[in-house]
């Protein structure tokens, strides 16, 4: 991986429906001490708090949002049903509350690794197509809360492969959030295997 790969802040610092669209396609890395595993993202939603019922931060500044709030290009990561991990992109500006889920990646470097930590055959669906499964194959954990994106561990990077084109769909899994929950900012690439849950439009 090279310096000019990699995203730079100003990729982060954007209104988060441009940055949940423009992540299909790009390649989120992870470094450890097991090697190093990464994955196209296909599948991705944006959450803009506080307004949006939907976000975590509408519940205001907490110690468990306390990264949202901070600048763009950090991690916020939460136990995801209190079994998993959920990874996101902190976005578009310090104060402001928005982030990026990534739902689902498509392996793409050290498979082999992936395949380990997730108990599954190299080649299953089931590896990386959901939040929680694609922490537990890249190892992304609490420890992961805050970190900076722009350093050299955890990461998203360009990539040279095409992109499909690009579904639009509500969130999955908010219906709590009244009329949030019809908001079309769930993006994915069409067709792809990994995507989470069936094409909603």
């Amino acid at each position: 991986m090279t310096e000019s790969r990699r995203l730079p802040r100003e990729f982060y610092a954007r209104p988060v429906l441009v940055v949940a669209r423009e992540c299909i396609g790009k390649v989120l890395v992870h470094r450890t001490a097991q090697g190093v595993a990464a994955g196209r993202i296909v599948e991705a939603e944006a959450y803009r708090g506080p307004l949006d019922l939907a976000a975590h931060s509408a519940r205001g500044l907490t110690r468990r949002t306390a990264a949202m709030y901070g600048p763009p290009g950090y991690a916020y990561v939460f136990l995801l049903y209190g079994i998993s991990w959920a990874m996101n992109l902190v976005t578009t500006a310090d104060g402001a509350p928005h982030a990026v889920l990534i739902r689902a990646i498509e392996p793409i470097r050290g498979i082999d690794l992936m395949a380990r930590r997730r108990r599954k055959l190299p080649d299953s669906r089931e590896l990386t197509n959901g939040p929680g499964k694609l922490t537990n194959a890249l190892a992304i954990t609490g420890a992961d809360y805050g970190r900076d994106l722009c350093g050299g561990r955890l990461y998203l990077e360009h990539s040279e492969l095409p992109v499909g084109r690009i579904g639009r769909s509500p969130r999955i899994n908010v219906d709590y959030a009244g009329r949030w929950a019809s908001k079309r900012w769930r993006f994915y690439e069409r067709g792809n295997r990994y995507v989470s849950v069936t094409p909603c439009d």
